[in-house]
């Protein structure tokens, strides 16, 4: 049984089966398609009030039925027969529509990104087919095709179709191949950043939180075409953003070969199922890619426990989006039960091991507390370096206890926690000290709850320490935000330590009058470069002063 492809829902299983029925039909190989089969899309495409896409090879076979327009039942790439610039992909496309209208830009760029031998669209007017338009692939630079006036049917279904096709392609081969829209051979995705600017918003924040999602998306390997802004009062329920922002997203995406849409707010499942099913891609939100970073990022066995466990609780209520298939009756031992659903199945399968990997968390929680409660048998201090990411933690970590942890410029760099030890001597008695230095993963704006709570055992050795050392990156334009954000994050933790030492970092990168400002901003705070060791000296006295202090620097 062959599937159904595009939006199903709310589609009627009669009208899915006669659908199925159309796979078995078979299309003369010199003709565009039947008056009969013309007559039968239209009928179906009324009775759904949805349009219809059909592919049919030369052969007169019909290879994929799907219910939405060119440019959301788009054939992969990779299930094509034939991939040669120079030569057509040997598929047409029969569409329906419910409107009178020529096919707009997306349609035909889906046609030449598939390099499909022709479109064909059906204008359906009380359950007939009224009148078609022919489009196809020319080897022009600034626009590759060519569309028709409305032609009757008589005109589509009695027009040489083998012959055309021929006369095409030869074109297309003497002029050396097709120019398409998009050109990427990169396995990287290719993503259109979308922000929606609402009223609680102010336009700095806005600003900072688009430019930081451009360094998310690059820190999980994705490249970064365009950014398309919308200001609303509030998200659109449905969409996010408008009706037509929905289509001026579809037109962008298209035109610059973009495989992934992200936006800049986390958006819930209905509102992903809705936008992909307009706009033909794939469409996640911020959290999503924070997650992928995660799981690119994780090293330990510890650490790829938490992001399996964060991904599976963000997974779990987007189930619903995953296609028709998640809905069929399960086959095989153990998917069979009484009327369950494969979408149930699988809630259930993800339920089972979001369980499992909690117990191996507090497993995890418990190995943490033994050893936490042997450093507390030494009496060695212990201070967590907190900080919002890429603010240089682990950089600091390495100079000042000669580590080996893993540093680069991208956020995320790290999220498996570091203990080490600072040997520090008091310049008055000469007399040796030490204190444990912990490095924690990096926070973020609006750090993701599933993250919270995944990451769990490693947040605890925060709350845990004896005191903090809050790491700001002062070369970052956002840095108050920053602070803002960290502080944010620890207030909704259940415990924290009250002895707080705030160290601004990469003064070597900034102007007097920042560093003067934030000085003046915070008198008590310290001022360092880890990289080029600058201040660390005094950084090192602070933090003996802030374990010897009842209270330590409040900001």
């Amino acid at each position: 049984m062959q599937n159904i492809y595009g939006n199903l829902q709310g589609i009627k299983s009669s009208h899915l089966k006669k659908l199925q029925r159309l796979y078995e039909e078979r299309q003369p190989a010199d003709r565009f398609i039947t008056l009969e089969f013309a007559q039968t899309l239209a009928a179906i495409t009324s009775e759904i009030h949805h349009p219809i896409c059909c592919y049919i090879n030369r052969r007169g076979q019909i290879l994929r039925l799907a219910v939405g327009t060119p440019n959301q039942t788009q054939i992969p790439t990779d299930e094509l027969p034939r991939r040669s610039a120079e030569r057509l992909s040997g598929i047409r496309c029969i569409a329906t529509q419910l409107q009178s209208k020529s096919p707009d830009d997306t349609a035909l760029i889906a046609m030449a990104l598939q390099r499909l031998d022709a479109l064909v669209t059906l204008t359906v007017t009380d359950s007939q087919p009224e009148e078609a338009f022919l489009a196809y692939l020319i080897p022009d630079l600034e626009k590759p095709w060519i569309v028709s006036p409305p032609l009757s049917l008589e005109d589509i279904t009695e027009q040489d179709f083998d012959e055309l096709v021929a006369e095409w392609e030869k074109d297309i081969s003497d002029a050396g191949g097709i120019v398409l829209p998009q050109n990427n051979n990169s396995d990287q995705d290719r993503v259109l950043l979308v922000g929606v600017k609402t009223d609680d918003i102010s336009d700095q924040r806005f600003a900072d939180g688009l430019a930081e999602l451009v360094r998310l998306v690059e820190s999980a390997r994705g490249i970064v075409l365009d950014t398309m802004r919308q200001k609303r009062s509030q998200p659109h329920p449905q969409t996010v953003v408008g009706t037509g922002k929905v289509e001026e997203i579809t037109l962008l995406a298209q035109k610059l070969g973009a495989n992934l849409i992200v936006f800049d707010r986390d958006i819930s499942p209905s509102q992903a199922r809705n936008l992909e099913n307009e706009i033909g891609i794939r469409v996640v939100d911020r959290t999503e890619v924070i997650l992928d970073i995660f799981a690119q990022r994780a090293r330990t066995q510890e650490g790829k426990l938490q992001v399996e466990l964060a991904q599976l609780e963000y997974t779990l209520p987007r189930l619903r989006g995953r296609g028709r298939e998640m809905s069929r009756l399960g086959a095989g031992i153990g998917t069979r039960g009484p009327g369950e659903t494969q979408l149930e199945t699988e809630r259930r399968t993800i339920q089972r091991k979001i369980a499992q990997l909690q117990q191996e968390v507090n497993q995890l929680q418990a190995h943490r507390a033994r050893i936490r409660q042997q450093r507390q048998q030494q009496e060695i201090p212990v201070v967590s370096l907190v900080g919002y990411t890429n603010a240089g933690k682990s950089t600091l970590l390495n100079i000042l206890t000669h580590a080996e942890v893993y540093t680069a410029d991208q956020l995320f760099a790290t999220l498996d926690p570091t203990t080490r030890k600072v040997v520090i001597t008091e310049p008055e008695t000469q007399e040796r000290r030490s204190i444990l230095l912990t490095d924690t993963v990096g926070f973020i704006h609006e750090l993701p709850p599933s993250l919270v709570d995944a990451f769990r055992a490693t947040l605890e050795e925060v709350s845990e320490a004896d005191a903090l050392l809050h790491l700001v990156d002062l070369s970052h334009p956002a840095w108050e935000s920053h602070i803002a954000s960290v502080q944010e994050i620890l207030g909704d933790m259940a415990a924290t330590p009250e002895k707080v030492l705030l160290a601004f970092n990469k003064i070597d990168q900034v102007g007097s009058e920042t560093l003067a400002g934030a000085q003046q901003q915070y008198p008590q705070a310290v001022f360092i470069s880890a990289t080029e060791k600058l201040g660390l000296e005094t950084l090192k006295q602070q933090l003996l002063q802030l374990i010897d202090e009842k209270a330590g620097v409040e900001v």
